[in-house]
């Protein structure tokens, strides 16, 4: 009988263990908190655990029976960040965060840097609308990271925390000043890429102005041809390639097409690389679900000869033109080794219909470029610059890119720059002298260089300019700048990007993108801690 006595005291021992230990832990965790979630959240935190969502809606609720409880995950919505709402922690002294340190570029004219607060654990009074509401942010470890995990508490119906939602999730999806990046298997908003883009200008392009107009319509008729698409029931979808040797025009040719699609509410989206850790059709199948999900937009694949290859071309081909629909998506890609396009891409309509093609330019555009220098130097005293010169120049620039336009100009003024006032020499004698350079560096470069096959170019092609061999421009490349850039090789952002040829920061006053960047900070979490 006192055995049976002991067991039963054991027992309902046992049973007070247990449903009153998270309170005693709670109590002897911190006496001074005064947030109700805070100690229980700290206790849960700090000892094994699984399912945290769970908990910490179940725990919410039994704390706050009077509100709706709303979990939602960080990501594509981000409350502290939106615009519309107002903000403020409830209790400074128990907001939990890490600072991360942002550096800041120099040229910026800006501090060197900037403080962010990563929230661990915070509470906010959060304003939206009529309504208020509580926000719980909480940063947990998973498996080789962490997760951030929100709760949106309201004293009223869930559809107003769900609207709350709503809208923060359309606006952070917007595009604000930014251009959406492709980069080891995730997409990104760039706002410095938006920036260098704005710098381009179809006045700054020199090239035929037939050309250039025919490229413009052809990218325009393409979005103001939704209904002619639909009505001769063929999907509504386009492909060109740009191509050429290197420093010719392709790259702000792109720039100042994202620019005016951009403008005219058609995203365009940029592909840095398709190689991540998902693999490279994993990031392919990423890439077009953005497309079709921004449609009608613009894909911008640069250098596509480096981004499709023999294991993922097949992969790729399937994404363009397979069951799924791609209705609004016009595909720009660009290359400055068309002849290593395997024909699937290159040949076959339907997938790039148009071929673009960016040849050395003629004396013609040398001229025109020459006059655009000219143009440029109007103003400085120190420079004579005649007619006479523009002429000579574009006679004795056979076989230049725009490319080694641009550095025979931008070499002269720094060699002008390095003398002292009234010691300069003359302008006509240094750039005539820098021509001579630039033509003997290349006339032994292409003694060196075994002239690129076209045989596979004119094959199954439709293109508008007629194609000519490579000049041997590759090994050169490296030394000329802004020669054959990727977008992603930004120029200095103080001046205005030129169509090859920008000038050099003492002699451009430049455009300049004065509007003030809109977005909110929020990277990792919003600092409340100045």
């Amino acid at each position: 009988m006192q055995r049976g006595r002991s067991s039963l005291d054991f027992d309902d021992a046992f049973v007070n263990v247990m449903f009153e230990e998270g309170v005693r832990a709670s109590q002897s965790s911190d006496s001074n908190s005064t947030d109700p979630f805070y100690d229980v959240w700290i206790d849960q935190a700090s000892a094994p655990f699984a399912e945290q969502v769970a908990y910490a809606t179940r725990t919410l609720r039994k704390l706050y029976p009077t509100h709706t409880v709303v979990p939602y995950t960080e990501g594509a919505v981000n409350i502290m960040g939106f615009p519309g709402t107002l903000v403020q922690p409830m209790q400074p002294s128990e907001l939990v965060t890490s600072l991360l340190f942002q550096p800041l570029s120099r040229r910026s004219g800006q501090r060197s840097g900037v403080l962010y607060d990563s929230v661990y654990f915070g509470a906010f009074r959060v304003a939206y609308d009529k309504y208020d509401f509580l926000l719980y942010t909480i940063r947990y470890p998973v498996s080789f990271g962490s997760t951030v995990q929100n709760f949106l508490l309201h004293a009223g119906p869930e559809e107003h925390s769900r609207a709350l939602i709503m809208a923060a999730g359309i606006w952070h999806n917007q595009l604000h000043q930014e251009i959406y990046v492709f980069n080891q298997g995730y997409w990104r908003k760039d706002h410095n890429l938006w920036i260098e883009v704005q710098k381009a200008n179809w006045d700054d392009v020199i090239l035929k102005q037939e050309f250039k107009d025919r490229l413009q319509k052809d990218v325009n008729g393409f979005f103001e041809s939704e209904t002619l698409y639909k009505n001769l029931a063929i999907p509504w979808k386009r492909g060109l390639i740009m191509y050429g040797p290197p420093g010719n025009g392709k790259t702000i040719s792109m720039k100042a097409i994202m620019k005016e699609c951009d403008a005219k509410g058609y995203a365009p989206l940029y592909v840095k690389s398709f190689k991540s850790f998902m693999g490279e059709e994993g990031s392919m199948a990423l890439v077009f679900d953005k497309a079709r999900e921004m449609a009608p937009c613009v894909l911008i694949l640069e250098d596509l000869d480096s981004l499709i290859n023999d294991s993922n071309r097949s992969f790729f081909l399937n994404q363009l033109d397979g069951l799924e629909g791609n209705d609004g998506l016009l595909l720009i890609g660009s290359t400055n080794h068309f002849d290593k396009l395997d024909p699937a891409l290159s040949g076959r309509p339907s997938r790039f219909d148009r071929k673009w093609e960016f040849e050395d330019p003629d004396e013609e555009e040398r001229a025109l470029y020459t006059k655009y220098w000219q143009d440029k130097l109007k103003s400085n005293k120190d420079i004579d610059f005649p007619d006479s010169l523009v002429h000579e120049i574009a006679a004795t620039t056979n076989k230049f890119s725009f490319a080694y336009l641009k550095e025979a100009f931008v070499s002269t003024l720094v060699i002008m720059a390095g003398f002292e006032e009234g010691d300069k020499p003359d302008f006509a004698s240094v750039l005539k002298g820098q021509v001579k350079t630039l033509r003997d560096q290349l006339d032994k470069d292409s003694k060196t260089s075994s002239p690129v096959s076209t045989s596979s170019m004119t094959s199954g092609v439709s293109a508008v300019r007629i194609g000519q061999p490579s000049r041997g421009l590759d090994a050169f490349r490296s030394r000329l700048p802004g020669a054959g850039g990727r977008i992603w090789d930004t120029s200095d952002s103080s001046t205005r990007m030129a169509m090859p040829g920008g000038m050099p920061p003492q002699h451009n006053q430049g455009s300049g993108v004065n509007a003030g960047d809109v977005r909110p900070v929020a990277m990792g979490g919003r600092s409340f801690i100045f």
